[in-house]
């Protein structure tokens, strides 16, 4: 149990970590509530979940020469930039009542996706599931059990801990007025803009 207990507080680390997926998961559970949000929340788990296994599995050593990383550094930022000019351009109107409401609602499969791909997206996501991979897998002497339950324990508590923002961000939409979650809207934009502008700088400087 011991490397399950290790797993969860890396987990509860990336918990109050700043990120792109963060932003979007407290922007989309403010603007399309809680069910919604936990549709995100479930692509950004499949995310690392999918991230996890292909480390484990050894396939990720296709992308470890430079060139690879940085075409992938290059176009991982350009999606994130994309999201933001969405999230940004996003049409929102005051119906009556003093309530928010958006022009279209997208289908469940659209949030799952776009919590995958905003994680997936990320180079130093795979820069990290693979430096954890690595350092978890020779110490524990490489015994499946114990790396297994490390990472069962991360992943879990991520996606525990990503639903709890979920839960406390839906509750807090009652309490802001829909200026405010028009302005949430635009700042979380300009973030994955700047998050995405950020990576692009941050893979050639690297390299």
């Amino acid at each position: 149990m011991r490397p399950f207990w290790e797993g969860m507080i890396l987990g509860l680390t990336l918990a109050i970590m700043l990120g792109p997926a963060m932003f979007s998961l407290i922007q989309t559970s403010i603007h399309r509530g809680l069910y919604r949000g936990i549709l995100l929340a479930a692509g950004i788990f499949l995310s690392d979940f999918a991230l996890v296994l292909l480390c484990y599995l050894g396939a990720l050593q296709v992308f470890g020469t430079e060139r690879n990383y940085i075409m992938f550094g290059i176009i991982g930022g350009i999606i994130l930039v994309i999201f933001g000019i969405v999230t940004f351009m996003r049409k929102v109107h005051i119906a009556e009542g003093n309530t928010l409401m958006t022009v279209k609602m997208p289908g469940p499969l659209t949030y799952i996706f776009k919590g995958f791909f905003l994680n997936f997206a990320n180079p130093f996501v795979w820069l990290f599931w693979i430096s954890v991979m690595v350092t978890v897998s020779s110490r524990s002497g490489g015994s499946p059990r114990d790396t297994e339950a490390f990472f069962a324990g991360a992943l879990a508590t991520i996606f525990i801990t990503d639903i709890l923002k979920v839960l406390i961000a839906s509750r807090l939409k009652r309490y802001l007025k829909p200026k405010v979650l028009i302005f949430i809207n635009h700042a979380v934009g300009i973030m994955l803009v700047i998050f995405g502008i950020y990576l692009v700088v941050r893979t050639f400087i690297n390299f």
